[in-house]
């Protein structure tokens, strides 16, 4: 029985099918592929290369997109400082269960302080979250700008938004770095295969 947070007289309940066990049935390792960069740097346009590349290997995956758990698990918090920070920790913590579970979660968001993402690093064993910096300049995303969000901010009308008046933290022992090669940006089939060869080199892509 202990206190966790909030909560008091709590017990963990253990079950006899545990991580291993899911691992063997679905023939491959859990693990957490963290992806953070700027906004337009090409975190989603990876994150979804990588599921599709993942699925055609016969490995299962599953994509948390930050703006698309904002619909709903993450849906009471704003982008204000304390809410960013609580945002990062429940997709940690959800991270962790799909990892536990057997997949390989791909978390793309922002993620700006590197605070947080070290936080939901150890959350997890020793080599089971794989950082990737989508290590894009900001004048080549803010020139995509797909979703008119830094036109917005250079106006005024966003305020608090990162890269523009809120600081981005790049990681600074990050697993996989991505970044332009003599002054063009990789394919998505480049990029998904870059982290696709590491995690068959580190045995995540097999029981």
């Amino acid at each position: 029985m202990s206190s966790v947070g909030k909560s008091t007289n709590i017990f963990w309940q253990e079950c006899s099918i545990g991580k291993l066990e899911r691992q063997k049935l679905l023939k491959q390792k859990g693990c957490v592929v963290w992806i953070t960069g700027l906004s337009g740097s090409g975190k989603s346009t990876l994150a979804c290369t990588l599921n599709r590349e993942l699925y055609s290997r016969g490995n299962l995956s599953y994509i948390l997109d930050g703006d698309n758990v904002r619909h709903g698990l993450n849906k009471d918090l704003c982008f204000k400082p304390e809410d960013r920070v609580e945002n990062i920790r429940r997709i940690g913590e959800v991270s962790k269960l799909f990892a536990d579970s057997g997949l390989i979660c791909i978390a793309s968001l922002i993620s700006p302080y590197r605070k947080d993402r070290d936080d939901c690093r150890a959350l997890l064993p020793e080599g089971n979250f794989i950082e990737v910096f989508m290590n894009m300049p900001l004048e080549v995303c803010e020139s995509r700008d797909s979703k008119g969000l830094y036109k917005l901010a250079r106006a005024g009308k966003i305020k608090g938004f990162t890269g523009i008046d809120d600081p981005y933290e790049p990681p600074l022992n990050c697993e996989i770095e991505i970044q332009q090669i003599d002054g063009l940006c990789p394919t998505p089939s480049s990029m998904a295969g870059q982290v696709v060869s590491y995690l068959d080199e580190k045995g995540f892509l097999q029981e």
